[in-house]
């Protein structure tokens, strides 16, 4: 990169790293030069979407502000979508300048701020596909259809999905969930209780068994002293 990384660039850079280990975004290419400008794919793998499947390509730009100033997001295929504009940016508070703003009633809190992140943005933008604001719609068509023509809805978000699939790259395979998969389960498990029980000793009766053969043989041989004293008493009152 001529004149080496500025603030923006060096953070991007480690952004992007860590955003090309997760499976919901899959970005156009390999290269890093450009780390201003990014295109990308987010996917929707949540069976209980209308957009469930969609891969759809989006970008990010950039300024020398950021983190301090918020990314322009857009995606590059139409959705109809109440939140999203005809040319595919987006009415998100995440993505307006840092502060409050009186005029549209938002808290800074729900604003841009230098905590935020690319992906904080991104994951953001996959909630909203999901759950719309639809009292504040950027496209007033779609947000009356939502409201009062769900199934014509979904029929269009079902529609945009299938459109998606052609943007997808030859070789790509599609993830079908975002989870990783559970440790597998022991196949000894059962095989060791099994043996525990036939091999443990949890109660110690052998132990007691010993001790009592012990109480009982003392309390045999105290009988047979009580015997001999009784008999020696019976001589005593002979002689007397």
């Amino acid at each position: 990169m001529p004149g080496g990384p500025t603030g923006a660039k060096t953070r991007l850079m480690s952004e992007m790293k860590t955003l090309r280990k997760e499976k919901w975004i899959h970005f156009e290419d390999d290269d890093m030069d450009n780390l201003l400008k990014w295109r990308f794919a987010l996917m929707v793998i949540n069976p209980d979407s209308y957009f469930n499947g969609g891969y759809f390509r989006a970008e990010m730009i950039f300024s020398e502000e950021y983190p301090y100033q918020p990314p322009k997001f857009r995606f590059l295929i139409p959705i109809t979508h109440p939140n999203i504009y005809a040319d595919g940016q987006l009415c998100i508070s995440i993505l307006h300048k840092p502060g409050e703003d009186l005029m549209s009633g938002e808290e800074a809190s729900e604003r841009w701020s230098p905590l935020q992140g690319a992906e904080s943005v991104l994951r953001s933008v996959l909630l909203l596909l999901d759950d719309p604001e639809i009292n504040s719609p950027a496209n007033v068509d779609a947000g009356v259809l939502y409201r009062d023509n769900r199934a014509e809805y979904i029929k269009r978000a079902q529609a945009t999905v299938e459109r998606s699939k052609r943007d997808i790259p030859r070789g790509f395979v599609m993830p079908t969930n975002f989870e990783p998969p559970p440790p597998p389960k022991s196949e000894d498990d059962a095989d060791f209780w099994a043996e525990s029980d036939e091999e443990l000793d949890f109660g110690g009766s052998d132990t007691g068994d010993d001790d009592d053969d012990g109480d009982m043989a003392d309390f045999e041989e105290g009988n047979d002293d009580d015997a001999e004293y009784e008999e020696e008493d019976d001589e005593d009152d002979k002689i007397l």
